[in-house]
């Protein structure tokens, strides 16, 4: 017998969790379905789960069960794929619940991954490198094209927007779409995602793994990564989880790992700041006020000793 004839409805709803143009809020009433019939989706836009957190969420389980349902679609090979609701099912997996509620809805796959990552978006505890992996993917689906593709579209839209470049005749329609879909996550602009969130992608692998896992802040990791040499930047990485480190102290053995050539480059720029001090002492003609001109005169004579001090003997 199908495990779908046996499915036994509930007094429940649930409602998508996007605003137009991706779907319209639609109330269905919710099912149990057995839990072995219900299988995670192959592309799964989420990692990584808090561990504190799934502890709570297991407590509540077991204590309440499950007070919101999942949502979940029927495949043609039997059974039903997970579209939202992750959480709730590995807690209601981890207590052993043989059945699980569920609102069944027909969804293509590509549907089904836009409401997944909604769904994802629209949660507090995501964290930033989350929401922009979630984010690109998302504008992908919508605007039909690769990642790579929609970080160089945002940034040629920001540029336009400054006037750096000539706006496309396409752009007006592109923005309208990109608008659209940072609207139904209501979280951000497009604007302050470029700014804020595109610079996360060029972070080094290991420090998104220590922010994808929550595990550092995020100007603590932007500091971190300008070190260029990769086995200096693990080290000063591992350092900084171990003895959680602050900001400063950060920065602080940053600036030690300098190579000697970076730290030369105040004495290499005093003879350009000499002749342009110069420069603006003859314009303004400081000499004509007389607390100037003694002021003046006084640091004359310092930098004619320092000369004749630096001079060989012989």
């Amino acid at each position: 017998m199908s495990s779908r004839k046996r499915d036994k409805p509930l007094n429940s709803q649930i409602t998508a969790p996007w605003a137009e143009p991706l779907a319209p809020e639609v109330p269905a009433a919710a099912s149990l379905i057995s839990i072995e019939n219900i299988h995670l989706p192959p592309q799964q836009p989420r990692h990584y789960f808090d561990s504190h957190a799934m502890k709570e969420l297991v407590s509540s389980v077991r204590q309440h069960g499950l007070l919101q349902p999942l949502l979940v679609r029927p495949l043609s090979s039997g059974g039903y794929e997970l579209v939202a609701g992750e959480r709730r099912f590995r807690a209601a997996r981890e207590i052993g619940l043989a059945e699980v509620p569920a609102v069944v809805r027909e969804l293509s796959h590509q549907e089904a991954l836009q409401f997944t990552l909604i769904e994802n978006l629209q949660r507090e505890d995501l964290n930033p490198v989350e929401e922009t992996e979630g984010i690109l993917q998302l504008l992908s689906l919508r605007l039909d094209n690769s990642g790579e593709e929609v970080i160089s579209l945002l940034y040629r839209l920001e540029n336009e927007s400054k006037g750096k470049v000539t706006r496309n005749v396409t752009g007006n329609e592109i923005t309208e779409q990109i608008e659209k879909v940072f609207d139904s996550i209501g979280t951000m602009s497009w604007k302050s995602f470029v700014r804020n969130r595109l610079p996360l992608v060029k972070l080094p692998q290991e420090i998104l793994e220590a922010l994808r896992e929550g595990k550092i802040a995020y100007t603590k990791a932007s500091a971190i990564a300008k070190v260029k040499d990769e086995p200096a930047r693990r080290e000063l990485l591992d350092e900084a989880l171990a003895q959680d480190l602050s900001l400063s102290q950060i920065k602080e053995r940053i600036q030690s790992l300098l190579p000697p050539s970076q730290t030369e480059t105040d004495s290499e720029s005093l003879p350009h700041r000499l002749k342009v001090a110069y420069q603006q002492i003859k314009k303004s003609k400081v000499w004509s006020d007389p607390k100037k001109r003694k002021q003046l005169e006084k640091l004359l004579t310092q930098l004619e000793a320092l000369t004749k001090e630096s001079e060989p003997v012989g």
